[in-house]
């Protein structure tokens, strides 16, 4: 009760009112999300960052070198998401890949034609 007097003496009758809870501050300012966001756009440089592609473990590495910032992978991750990032991947490729072969199978060469097993059409009769 105490704390709702202080409260109204405080603020009015709007002092008894719940606020929003401040929160956790963010992990990043807003200028190391706009630098984060610069870097991942511009791409790794392979002679100054030693690196071909970004990994989530050398943009936690960048953070940390960059703003002494230390964070894990998956936080680095989520923060790539809410800033509307996905990770995109090349799809894998076998190395004896028969390119003749695929280009006949997508052109339709290699149809089969479905029907049913004796067995199967036997008991389907009654």
């Amino acid at each position: 009760v105490r704390d709702w007097g202080s409260r109204f003496y405080a603020r009015c009758p709007d002092g008894l009112l719940d606020g929003k809870a401040p929160g956790k501050r963010p992990i990043l300012t807003d200028a190391q999300r706009q630098s984060l966001v610069e870097i991942v756009e511009q791409g790794p440089i392979p002679a100054i960052h030693g690196v071909v592609r970004w990994r989530l473990t050398d943009l936690v590495q960048w953070l940390h070198d960059e703003f002494a910032v230390s964070l894990d992978v998956t936080t680095v991750g989520r923060e790539l998401r809410k800033l509307g990032y996905v990770k995109l991947t090349a799809r894998p490729r076998h190395y004896a890949q028969n390119e003749q072969a695929l280009e006949a199978f997508k052109k339709g060469a290699l149809r089969t034609r479905w029907q049913r097993s004796r067995q199967a059409s036997q008991r389907a009769r009654p």
